[in-house]
């Protein structure tokens, strides 16, 4: 038995995964959950990260309590893009700035007038999203130059937690890769990109290949936890790069869906894809375990039926998600339909009211109740998701056969039998903790406990239950998805 502790930090909660390998499945056994709230203050959106840290110890300390002191490692993995920024005594300069603060909302523009779209996307090979660390530091190197005069180290957010945990600083591929300023032929810093945009490079880390051991737990945070100095690993560290490894593909031609606040819809490649089609429909290169390719695109994924929920709770009564789908069901199919990657939907609040304006611009019914626009949300993704999977299929020049969904989306047998109807592909779901099983897999291969990816994904297949959704009602779907493609994807 080798046991093994997964921290997985979602943007809107976390969760501390205890896995226990026996050679030839896994299980899982949460030992520590809890929210992640961030904190706006005078108009700037930060992550709360010392909290995060706590919760980081509070895991720790919760899996020692269950009697699980002889875990043999530790692994992080969060959401991509975002940093802190440490001077040169490894102190934070400030509270880490979440991603969809405002502060980007202009960069992408301010970027091109000095650097061609065309010409940073095929150094970098990566999709387009205002608030990509290249746009984040071109802000800041713009409005506040003598914070970053002041960094000597830019860490990414797992990085920092790991740093916090051993006192090394790194920046590990995967989630480097997220950051829009690689050189995709070489893996390495694009510091030629960034000098054109007049960003300081000197804070830049080597990067480390995924599944590398970056040192132990300080004496410190023994002491304060109350076990014996065990290694901490980088795993894939950005979220998606652990999910994409728990997909329980048996070949190498697979397409997966990563679903959650975000959905990741792509494939896994040897090498990067930057050819016309690539650049013109913004597919990301990402960075995965053992140097493959992640060629996927950002979908906006649950997070507009998420804030959604969010502003009817406001209200009073508590909003289940199960119940919401079930009152959607009974409504008529297809009544109206958003683009679910419409700018309007970016930032937070009044997420009802901002479907219904779409729906209202583009001449369609404007739903009302809480049903409609739920089914709305739901329809309009799946539809989404045959836009890009159609698109991802012409890009690499071959079709792919089938869809495997990862994540906590799975537990939504609406969306994953709307998918399956509109690709009009078998689509299989599970695992549904497929980052953390990613994390505690790429831990169990850097302790030489698992061979290889294929042997991991055996592995995947024989411990967690894998559901498959054949296609229902396809013409019908056909029919709509040549409406939500003249008359939605980019209107409103």
């Amino acid at each position: 038995m080798v046991k093994v502790l997964g921290f997985d930090y979602g943007a809107s909660s976390g969760r501390a995964m205890l896995g226990t390998f026996d050679g030839e499945k896994i299980t899982l056994e949460e030992v520590h959950r809890f929210s992640n709230d961030p904190v706006k203050v005078h108009g700037i959106l930060y992550w709360d990260i010392l909290r995060l840290y706590h919760e980081l110890k509070t895991g720790i300390i919760e899996c020692r309590k269950k009697g699980h002191d002889d875990i043999a490692a530790i692994g992080i993995d969060t959401w991509g893009v975002d940093f802190g920024l440490l001077d040169e005594e490894g102190k934070l300069l400030q509270n880490p700035i979440h991603y969809r603060d405002n502060r980007t909302d202009d960069m992408m523009e301010k970027a091109f007038e000095l650097v061609s779209k065309e010409e940073i996307y095929k150094s970098t090979g990566i999709q387009f999203m205002q608030f990509n660390t290249l746009f984040q530091l071109l802000s800041l190197s713009r409005e506040y130059p003598e914070l970053l005069e002041k960094t000597k180290s830019l860490l990414f957010t797992p990085d920092l937690l790991n740093y916090f945990l051993t006192g090394n600083k790194h920046c590990e591929y995967s989630i480097a890769s997220t950051s829009q300023m690689l050189d995709i032929k070489t893996g390495d810093w694009d510091k030629e990109l960034l000098k054109k945009l007049g960003i300081p490079t000197h804070f830049l880390h080597d990067i480390i290949d995924s599944g590398t051991i970056v040192g132990n737990l300080s004496d410190q945070v023994c002491d304060e936890v109350g076990i014996k100095s065990i290694p901490v690993i980088a795993v894939a560290a950005h979220d998606t790069g652990s999910a994409v490894i728990s997909a329980p593909a048996n070949s190498e031609n697979f397409a997966y869906l990563s679903s959650g606040t975000w959905s990741l819809l792509g494939t896994e490649l040897k090498t990067p894809v930057t050819n016309q089609l690539a650049y013109e429909m913004e597919y990301s290169n990402e960075g995965g375990y053992n140097k493959t390719i992640r060629f996927l695109k950002n979908i906006m994924g649950l997070w507009i039926y998420q804030d959604c929920r969010r502003e009817w709770n406001k209200e009073g009564e508590i909003f289940e998600f199960d119940d919401l789908e079930a009152d959607a069901k009974t409504l008529p199919p297809f009544a109206c339909l958003i683009d679910v990657d419409h700018k309007s939907f970016y930032h937070p609040s009044h997420m009802p009211e901002k479907v219904q304006e779409f729906c209202r611009k583009t001449g369609q019914h404007v739903p009302v109740e809480k049903g409609e626009i739920v089914r709305c949300i739901i329809e309009s993704l799946v539809l989404k998701y045959r836009y890009v999977y159609e698109r991802l299929e012409q890009t690499i020049g071959h079709e792919i056969p089938s869809l495997h969904i990862v994540g906590g989306g799975c537990k939504n047998i609406m969306i994953s039998q709307f998918t399956a109807n509109a690709l009009n592909k078998t689509v299989t779901t599970g695992p549904i903790e497929a980052t953390s099983t990613g994390n505690i897999v790429a831990q169990l291969m850097a302790l030489g406990e698992i061979r290889d990816l294929a042997h991991a994904r055996e592995i995947i297949r024989n411990s967690f239950e894998i559901k498959t959704y054949k296609p229902e009602n396809v013409e019908k779907w056909e029919e709509v998805y040549q409406y939500f493609c003249e008359h939605i994807v980019g209107k409103g």
